[in-house]
């Protein structure tokens, strides 16, 4: 059976205006019983309900009481709308028809109330239905008429009139159903571009705060309207609200900005760079007005000089590294030949003591130009990165097995704390064991106290706020000093005596190859951590 319901392509907002329209229909329901009582008591000789007093009462006081209680149900919503307007329009036909009954039927003209409540409902319902309501409408119409006659001997024209009512309902009808599609389509059309308009604006607003670049609008008043989240670590350091004004998340960049209205130079000559929140890197801000006098709302991209120094470093680094190798290559042959020299002079019989720590010296130094030859040449093989995927703290146990044997460790100098869940990360496995290697050999040397027996510890787990994986390599060593935390990663810088100056260079070096991260900080109540931040492994899967 064909739904006598609006079409169902007819959205929520077609719906809402139907029950406004139902509201509104038992708005007026409460008015015609107020009116009709009003006129009923207040003129004498009443107007309307002369003919039957007794029933025109009854029927007043039974219609304003379903319009009262028609209000509970329209806010509740129950039933639906259908079995709602259904049940009005047929209380409307038999509460009019008594009323005008009881009130010597056309003549009274209460017939006509009937018009508003069946042509709305031709908004509501398909118009089959609103047909049918005006055919009910019509069929009580005559026969309250018919009842009249043959109780008071009415005249003939009163069925005239009452066939012509009749009539006017199903033109109502009519026009009314052509009028309801075009409103609904109207409507239908209008919300159709609300949920546009609204899913552009969360497209848009998905885009602008996932963009890899830091952006924020600021108006004319200097508050910010839009920010996104790396905008907002740069200058805060966490979420920053939209209305805040920019004074209060970074004065220097409000400074920078003004500056920039003053001049009409050309804006990406005009900003310099300002620290980050952190402090640990620099921005450079670029400044677009949005207004065509250049008073209004601005555009403020925040470049990240940082991570562009860091790439320039990184092509310095490479190059130096492929031509160290070169030189490396050339230096090998001649050092170990003057070590092998060095070694047959030193088994000569006839050495005097002097000689003797002369040709240790020789030896010596060679062995630390090996070393430094090997290191050099590790850094030109960096790129060939093989990664697999691993479980971390599996993998962890047979290297520190390995370790503590080629270094005579035991178990107590050298703790494992594994966490309660495995760990997958993917790394080149030689990497990670050359640089882990290099961390604890570094803790074993530098990393404990004379008058201190606390172990070197290896952690793993995961970050809180990125969820990635990290190891860590903790001691109670006597620390780096401040101002050295920043030099340690370079290249043959070194606070120990005998080190190359390598080796946590080179550390580094292989976890970027790796995507990963290496980094220092103090331990809490003394000591070092070394920590290495892998990438997520499922990111980098391909």
């Amino acid at each position: 059976m064909p739904s006598l319901l609006p079409h169902p392509r007819i959205g929520s907002i077609s719906t809402e205006l139907a029950w406004r329209v139902l509201a509104l229909v038992d708005l007026y329901r409460l008015l015609v019983p107020l009116v009709l009582g009003v006129l009923y008591l207040s003129i004498s000789p009443a107007p309307v309900g002369q003919a039957n007093p007794t029933l025109f009462t009854i029927t007043l006081v039974a219609y304003f009481v379903y319009a009262v209680l028609s209000i509970v149900s329209l806010k509740r919503r129950w039933p639906e709308i259908a079995v709602q307007t259904f049940v009005s329009v047929c209380v409307d036909i038999v509460a009019i028809s008594l009323l005008a009954y009881a009130s010597g039927g056309m003549k009274s003209g209460l017939a006509t109330l009937l018009v508003l409540p069946v042509g709305a409902a031709g908004f509501i319902v398909r118009q089959e239905l609103a047909y049918l309501f005006a055919a009910m409408a019509t069929l009580g119409i005559l026969t309250q008429q018919g009842f009249t006659s043959f109780a008071e001997g009415g005249e003939m024209g009163d069925f005239a009139s009452a066939g012509i009512l009749g009539a006017l309902l199903f033109v109502v009808v009519m026009g009314v159903g052509p009028l309801a599609r075009g409103l609904r389509e109207s409507e239908e059309r209008v919300r159709q571009s609300e949920v546009d308009v609204a899913n552009l604006a969360e497209l848009n607003q998905f885009i602008v705060q996932h963009l890899r670049e830091s952006i924020l609008v600021v108006d004319a008043n200097d508050n910010i309207r839009l920010i996104n989240e790396s905008a907002a670590q740069l200058l805060k350091g966490g979420p920053v609200a939209e209305g805040t004004p920019l004074g209060e998340v970074s004065p220097r960049l409000l400074y920078l900005l003004h500056t920039w209205r003053r001049h009409s130079y050309d804006w990406q000559q005009s900003s310099i760079a300002l620290p980050s929140a952190d402090g640990g890197g620099l921005m450079q801000p670029h400044f677009v007005s949005l207004g065509r006098d250049g008073k209004g709302p601005t555009l403020i991209f925040l470049e990240d000089t940082s991570l562009i120094a860091e790439r320039v470093q990184q092509s310095k680094l490479a190059a130096l590294g492929r031509l160290s190798a070169s030189i490396a290559h050339e230096l090998r042959n001649p050092v170990g030949a003057m070590s092998h020299a060095a070694q047959l002079l030193a088994e000569a019989p006839h050495l005097t003591e002097q000689e003797r720590r002369l040709t240790s010296i020789i030896t010596n130094n060679a062995a630390r130009v090996s070393a430094i030859i090997d290191n050099v040449l590790q850094l030109s093989r960096r790129d060939s990165t093989r990664q697999e995927r691993i479980e971390l703290n599996a993998w962890l146990r047979e290297f520190l097995d390995e370790f503590r044997l080629t270094t005579q460790t035991s178990e107590e100098t050298l703790v494992f704390v594994p966490p309660e869940h495995d760990l997958d990360v993917r790394v080149d496995p030689s990497h990670l064991q050359q640089l882990l290697w290099n961390l604890c050999e570094n803790a074993l040397k530098y990393g404990r106290s004379e008058n201190s027996n606390a172990p070197i510890e290896i952690r793993t787990g995961r970050i809180t706020t990125t969820d990635r994986p990290f190891l860590e390599v903790l001691d109670r060593g006597p620390g780096i000093d401040a101002a050295d935390t920043e030099r340690i990663f370079e290249p043959f810088f070194t606070s120990g005596k005998g080190g190359t100056g390598l080796g946590l260079f080179i550390a580094r070096e292989l976890a970027q190859c790796n995507r990963a991260v290496l980094l220092y900080e103090p331990r809490p109540g003394g000591g070092s951590i070394f920590r290495v931040v892998f990438a997520d492994p499922q990111r980098w899967e391909v």
